[in-house]
């Protein structure tokens, strides 16, 4: 790490090795010194979610080799409680935002899966299915706060990584921001999902009715692959739907 960054603002310590050998050429570059300097004082003089030692669970959980699916976020939630550093996520135990209630409901109409009051999408990410988001922090109650400050490049990095696979993977692209990647993604290799974001803003211009977890199922299963089991274990059905 260059001398212009101290070694206690590293954030990288928490990124798991498989993932750290592969972007390990971003961490001298201006933009990721500049990037950490930023979170240093971030988190020096504000509440920055996630936790610090939750800014790469997307990664923890997903190791390299296991990722079958991307889905592509854009920023972490920034109430508190909520953000773990998996993309539409929250901890065990917060409701589900609107976003994810939405995801909830087209799930349930795509595949018959009730709508679940547990928002942790861990159990998708163990299974392979990599929840990035664009940026990985945000500074508490203030929406976007974090955009435009480096991370969009470190996670572009990501996107090019998993492009870059020998397998393989679905990469699901919902609303403008994500679908702006799909530059950086050889889709005669990889199956591209675009849709409607589900937010309440856009979920009734596409979204709903997409029916993109079947579509992901399928593409696995042309890949070779075990598709992915959305039911979220120990939830309780949240029926009549949210």
């Amino acid at each position: 790490m260059s001398d212009r960054v101290n070694s206690s603002n590293d954030i990288t310590a928490s990124l798991p090795e498989d993932w750290k050998t592969l972007l390990q050429g971003e961490f001298l570059r201006d933009y990721f010194i500049a990037l950490q300097e930023f979170l240093a004082l971030e988190m020096r003089n504000h509440q920055v979610f996630p936790p610090k030692e939750k800014i790469f669970t997307a990664f923890e959980l997903t190791p390299y080799v296991k990722v079958k699916v991307l889905l592509l976020g854009q920023d972490p939630y920034h109430d508190d409680g909520q953000a773990h550093g998996l993309c539409f996520s929250v901890m065990p135990g917060v409701k589900p935002p609107p976003s994810l209630r939405n995801m909830f409901k087209e799930l349930n109409s795509d595949l018959g899966i009730p709508c679940s009051d547990n928002g942790c999408l861990e159990y998708w990410a163990k299974q392979g299915v990599l929840l990035l988001n664009t940026v990985l922090t945000v500074r508490t109650h203030e929406a976007a706060s974090h955009q435009g400050r480096g991370w969009e490049h470190f996670t572009d990095a990501v996107i090019r990584a998993v492009n870059n696979s020998a397998e393989p993977v679905v990469f699901v692209l919902w609303g403008g921001h994500a679908q702006k990647k799909a530059v950086l993604i050889d889709n005669r290799r990889h199956m591209v999902i675009s849709g409607a974001h589900p937010s309440p803003l856009s979920a009734y211009r596409g979204f709903f009715g997409s029916r993109p977890f079947s579509k992901i199922n399928q593409s696995l299963i042309q890949f070779g692959y075990s598709p992915i089991d959305w039911m979220i274990p120990g939830s309780q059905p949240k029926l009549p739907l949210f």
